[in-house]
């Protein structure tokens, strides 16, 4: 039954019985400098038309899939098989709503159950939830999970200074009013210095990126070793992609391993919407905030999926609640689960080669040119840090209008003393010819 009146009688009735005369006068109590004006709205334009007008008016994008990317820095141009989209697109997975009633989402409740024990083997960890908005999200979650953990005693946290910046921002943003002391991202030093000096028995949890927001590959294990001494919580912050092809966390005794799920089969979309995943060990599970799926079997034997350790009024407990992190991107997980599955332990670690020697053969190309040079104090993954022999700006422009090719991130906004530093990022995506061209195109743009 509509309750919204249909007819000029039924609003005549309507005004009647609330004692006006007027539709507009229900709005007097609106100054008029506030209410909108008369549109002026343009003749309309038929079906075709106006297909055509929006067709043209996305062709002035210009996204990833139409050119050459060497952009990444958080976020990646990574192939998704079509599959997962396929799969996205079925009329019983278009929803990010929490499946509550697992008689009729056991679909959806296998589906994140896959998730979470792909994610656990990739990280080499013993549960995840499914999951976070994004990785500094995650991060962020981490954070408080670590607080819980040491029942508040401890009120330190140390973040190295090689994490992605915005990540760093986020976990201040979300902790504001907590009473936190957040340490260690002194820009000046580096990660594994203030990491390993900055842990002290008030420190509740430590964390590093892995690789790090350069491309990096830190020698994790003697920051969770030094952070175990002072039985701090080590959390660490992870690119799936390079699971693949190194050596996992869990292996090493990290305690919380989170991180941004979008190269899982995420398209970039201009920014979102993305997935942060999150595992930890069996014994911080009750203070995992997130979604729980676990295995059962109903009265008659069979095999059967649940929300388990949290029921859907758990969220709204006020102060005794974890994060209402009930309803979200659950299209993101299961895009990152399609994509697991399809390209399992195999194709994981040769999409991750390719990302290792595609970027190392830039790299080489580009160290050859004339005033630029790489940053190899350290091994990296898929990215790596350009000096370059102009501001980066000046140089991205040259190699967008020139070549149409997107360049590398701009170190020098988030770290004023990197000037002219270039973070390039080389994914399976880039071909040799384009790298070629990006070569060829960085040398014009010195001249």
């Amino acid at each position: 039954m509509s309750y919204l009146p249909h007819t000029p009688n039924d609003v005549e009735a309507m005004l009647k019985a609330i004692g006006v005369k007027s539709v507009e006068e229900l709005f007097t109590a609106l100054p008029a400098e506030f209410k909108f004006p008369e549109l002026d709205l343009p003749e309309g334009l038929s079906q075709l038309e106006a297909a055509h007008n929006i067709e043209d008016l996305s062709e002035t994008n210009f996204p990833a899939g139409k050119t050459i990317m060497f952009l990444g820095a958080g976020a990646y141009n990574h192939y998704s098989p079509p599959v997962v989209n396929h799969i996205l697109l079925r009329g019983e997975f278009l929803t990010a709503y929490t499946p509550y009633q697992p008689e009729i989402s056991q679909g959806t409740l296998q589906a994140i159950y896959e998730y979470q024990s792909m994610i656990c083997a990739l990280t080499a960890m013993e549960v995840s939830n499914a999951s976070h908005y994004d990785g500094a999200t995650s991060l962020a979650e981490a954070v408080i999970l670590a607080i819980n953990a040491t029942r508040g005693d401890r009120k330190k946290i140390v973040l190295g200074s090689s994490i992605h910046p915005e990540y760093r921002a986020v976990v201040r943003t979300y902790t504001q009013g907590m009473g936190l002391a957040i340490v260690g991202d002194d820009e000046s030093t580096t990660d594994q210095e203030v990491v390993i000096n900055t842990i002290d028995d008030q420190t509740a949890m430590v964390a590093v990126q892995y690789p790090n927001f350069f491309g990096q590959i830190d020698k994790i294990d003697q920051v969770i070793r030094a952070a175990h001494e002072h039985g701090v919580l080590a959390c660490i912050i992870a690119d799936p992609i390079a699971l693949g092809l190194l050596k996992p966390p869990g292996l090493m005794g990290a305690d919380i391993v989170v991180g941004e799920g979008q190269g899982l089969g995420i398209p970039l979309s201009f920014g979102g919407p993305y997935l942060g995943f999150f595992s930890t060990r069996q014994k911080y599970v009750r203070r995992m905030a997130g979604r729980l799926v676990g295995e059962t079997v109903d009265v008659h034997g069979q095999t059967g999926y649940v929300l388990t350790l949290s029921t859907r009024e758990q969220h709204i407990r006020r102060d005794k609640a974890t994060s209402n992190i009930c309803t979200n991107q659950g299209l993101m997980a299961l895009a990152a689960a399609v994509y697991m599955s399809v390209m399992g332990k195999h194709g994981l670690r040769k999409v991750a080669e390719l990302c290792y020697h595609k970027s190392h053969y830039a790299a080489n190309a580009i160290d050859k040119l004339d005033g630029y040079s790489i940053d190899r104090s350290k091994p990296f993954f898929k990215e790596f840090i350009v000096q370059c022999p102009r501001p980066v700006g000046e140089i991205n422009q040259y190699l967008l209008e020139n070549y149409g090719i997107i360049g590398g991130y701009n170190l020098e906004a988030p770290y004023p003393s990197r000037k002219n530093q270039m973070l390039l990022a080389v994914t399976e995506m880039n071909s040799r010819e384009d790298i070629d061209l990006l070569a060829q195109a960085l040398k014009e743009a010195s001249e």
